[in-house]
């Protein structure tokens, strides 16, 4: 038995004492960025299905006398063609595209996500490498003990907003804001998600037992752990992340997780200021950043809750839509 206190001791330890992204390394609150959370992709349908669907229907009315009502619907294919567009994806020319990509990382890490959302995005394939959290044998090469790890060509690229800023020089060469004032805001709210929005992520997805369990039952299920980790991280970390994320509530000034989760969703729909995107018709970084942190909760209770009680679903949905299907090459 005392073997057994030992081992799990010594898991929890290593486990929670992983700091992704920079910080201390301490068994403190910045294992909130070890990202326990949980991922879901979803399929859409692309704009030749949605004009075959159409076809037959024009077909009907070309051949008819009702021209006033073929026209009002032309311009609804229309429009569904110019939002197609709106949300297309936005690959990098293939002379400037990277080679080689491989992304090490966590599966429910939101910064990691973050980085796969700029991937995905702008198409960019990638290999995967989940890091095995407690003995980091992926990245022992590595200086850096952290993840995300992105080598692009040979060159390590890390912290996930350097990287996207370092990747995005490389790709994005011609692409301009349309003004000072929209970078500007672009960079305040890529802050925003680094110092604030995920700091309030962790305490609302331990906020008790019960989906402290639902959340280590994604990390078990997705992350790379031998089966005795699973079994003792899933019931000593849920248990041990219960009692953390109280000490997260403090540490961050949080009174209702909740409401802190919802404020921050309210936050960011404000900024929008009635946009499909803060980037305008097209996510920018910003867009990009807060979709890639919120992705691994949207389908655990708190991000369900978070959906059902706040306005920033619509924009989740149009962001699901422009992100796309993972560019992740298949091992």
């Amino acid at each position: 038995m005392r073997r057994a206190s030992s081992f799990t001791s010594s898991v929890l330890s290593r486990t929670f004492s992983t700091v992704h992204d920079g910080g201390a390394v301490n068994f403190n609150p910045r294992l909130l960025q070890v990202a326990l959370f949980c991922s879901s992709r979803t399929n859409y349908s692309n704009s030749n299905s949605r004009h075959r669907w159409f076809s037959p229907l024009l077909d009907s009315f070309s051949k008819s006398s009702a021209q006033p009502v073929f026209l009002g619907l032309a311009g609804v294919v229309a429009s569904m063609a110019t939002a197609a567009s709106v949300y297309a994806k936005e690959p990098p020319p293939v002379e400037i595209m990277p080679k080689e990509v491989v992304l090490y990382q966590y599966e429910a890490c939101p910064f990691c996500n973050k980085v796969k959302a700029f991937l995905d995005y702008y198409d960019i394939p990638y290999k995967v490498v989940e890091v095995n959290p407690i003995s980091k044998k992926e990245i022992k090469w590595s200086d850096y003990k952290k993840v995300p790890i992105l080598m692009v060509d040979g060159q390590q690229l890390v912290d996930s907003s350097a990287i996207i800023d370092q990747l995005g020089e490389k790709i994005l060469r011609g692409k301009t804001k349309t003004s000072v004032a929209d970078e500007d805001e672009e960079t305040k709210w890529r802050r925003w998600v680094d110092n604030h929005l995920v700091h309030v992520l962790s305490p609302n997805i331990y906020r008790n037992t019960s989906e402290a369990l639902e959340s280590f039952d994604y990390i078990t299920s997705n992350g790379n752990f031998s089966f005795t980790e699973k079994i003792t991280v899933k019931y000593a970390g849920a248990a041990a992340m219960y009692f953390v994320s109280k000490n997260l509530k403090k540490k961050y000034n949080i009174t209702d997780e909740r409401a802190a989760l919802y404020e921050a969703a309210e936050t960011w729909v404000d900024a929008l200021n009635g946009r499909h995107f803060l980037g305008g018709s097209k996510p920018n970084l910003a867009d990009l950043a807060v979709f890639g942190v919120l992705r691994p909760i949207r389908y655990l209770r708190s991000g369900r809750d978070m959906v059902e009680h706040t306005r920033i679903g619509e924009w989740y949905s149009r962001m699901e839509k422009a992100v796309g299907e993972s560019s992740r090459i298949k091992a």
